[in-house]
């Protein structure tokens, strides 16, 4: 169940609601983040054979059904007169894919697979049929966690997406136009890539910073794995950039470390925590370096600082250009974003900034849409 995108430039940016605006939570065990460059281990896969890969994985990935109800209204004409007659209640079914990730049953997906769905219907590889239960759905990331009742299973281990390259192979699996279990192989295209496509009524804040490949991806691919060459889960295929609704050369995948962070909280809370800096941001363009007689436009200016968040607590300023979160670099709202999603409200988070041309850093201690650190339940 794959939906049709088309890629939007993106000019101005703006942070999140109350409290703050970047997010940062830990991942599903709780453990904050670490940021050290891990020794990668031998690669499984080549240029030309990737059936190793594909061996550890394929079994992980499950074929997902969905049984949604609309209603339609009824109007009949009589004599010039609108009559209502009514509604039609009519039973559909939507497909999609999901990846197992413990071997007790829990399977992430996309959202827009399983939102509306009254009854779901899990096929593993080995054409076994299970009913499944939502766990929790997180429309800002438009992820969500389902359960099925079966243990020993296959999974795929969740990777590190920070780590992955530009030009890395990968291996994206699913169940496109409900042709089960099929790879397709590629290499990653970019990386925190933002097209405003997450667009849910109530959410007020998403999260997009997609890994961008070249694999094949199309209708019913919606959850399935992005792999690495170590046959570890770097991504969540969710979108493809198209003007027909098929697959033209490029597709978009959740990176693992927002699924990570993401799963771990809906099945410890049933909600995502969040935590948000506080500030309302523009990326830094060639125009505002010069203004601000920066050596080259990198990093994210801060335009705003919302009163009593964790921006303004911890001293930051509008005018401010935030260069690391974390350690990491950010030179993108989309890089900001992902690096801030990865910790809870309460979690003290480092910046560094630039300002007046010097260079600072920062300690800020995240907090959620509420203005607090408390822990949100459903």
């Amino acid at each position: 169940m794959k939906r049709s995108f088309l890629i939007v430039v993106l000019a101005v940016l703006t942070a999140m609601p109350c409290g703050c605006t970047a997010q940062t939570e830990k991942d599903g065990e709780n453990q904050a983040v670490t940021r050290v460059q891990q020794q990668p281990l031998p690669s499984l896969l080549t240029q030309t054979d990737f059936t190793e890969v594909a061996a550890r994985t394929i079994d992980a990935v499950v074929h997902i059904k969905t049984e949604m109800t609309k209603l339609t209204p009824l109007y009949q004409s009589f004599f010039g007169m609108i009559i209502d007659r009514g509604v039609k209640r009519q039973t559909y079914n939507a497909y999609g894919s999901g990846v197992i990730i413990s071997t007790d049953g829990y399977i992430v997906t996309n959202n827009h697979v399983v939102q509306d769905a009254e009854r779901l219907t899990v096929t593993l590889n080995n054409k076994k049929e299970l009913p499944a239960r939502i766990v929790g759905i997180d429309p800002a990331t438009d992820l969500a966690v389902i359960k099925i009742d079966a243990d020993n299973l296959d999974y795929i281990p969740f990777g590190n997406s920070d780590s992955a390259r530009i030009g890395e192979p990968v291996l994206a699996i699913g169940n496109p136009f409900n042709l089960t279990s099929t790879v397709t192989a590629g290499i990653i295209s970019a990386k925190a890539r933002y097209m405003n496509i997450i667009n849910n009524p109530g959410v007020e804040s998403t999260i997009e910073s997609f890994i961008q490949t070249d694999a094949a991806v199309n209708s019913g691919n919606s959850g399935g794995a992005l792999v690495n060459g170590r046959a570890e889960l770097i991504g969540i295929n969710t979108a493809i950039a198209s003007g027909n609704g098929y697959y033209t050369g490029y597709s978009f995948a959740i990176p693992s470390n927002i699924a990570r962070k993401v799963t771990g909280d809906l099945r410890r809370y049933g909600v995502v925590q969040r935590g948000y800096l506080g500030v309302n941001v523009v990326e830094v363009t060639n125009e505002i370096a010069t203004h601000l007689k920066l050596d080259e436009p990198k990093g994210i200016y801060i335009a705003r600082v919302i009163p009593k968040c964790a921006a303004e607590k911890a001293g930051l300023r509008e005018g401010d250009v935030l260069t690391k979160v974390n350690n990491m670099d950010v030179n993108s709202y989309a890089s900001m974003m992902e690096e801030v999603a990865l910790f809870n409200p309460g979690d003290a988070v480092e910046v560094t900034f630039l300002r007046d041309g010097k260079q600072h850093t920062a300690t800020l201690t995240l907090l959620n849409s509420k203005g607090n650190t408390q822990i949100i339940r459903q």
